[in-house]
């Protein structure tokens, strides 16, 4: 149902304003297919960085972490 609450449009203004409602509303039930979102990047993924196993770090590996060698 459409109501005209403001002004006095005229029959040529009404059929217009309906007809766009009624193609927005077969578009709508048409259920034109929404678009599938696009898979992450490639070089976003965690999965690059850690595509091995690192090892588990040994005893002292925290004095390795700064010192080189």
């Amino acid at each position: 149902m459409i109501k005209v609450v403001r002004g006095k449009p005229t029959r040529e203004e009404l059929a217009a304003a309906l007809a766009v409602v009624q193609a927005r509303a077969a578009a709508a039930a048409a259920g034109s297919p929404a678009r599938a979102p696009e898979p992450p990047a490639e070089w976003a993924s965690p999965t690059r960085i850690a595509r091995r196993r690192t090892p588990s770090p040994g005893p002292r590996a925290w004095a390795r972490t700064y010192w080189p060698g």
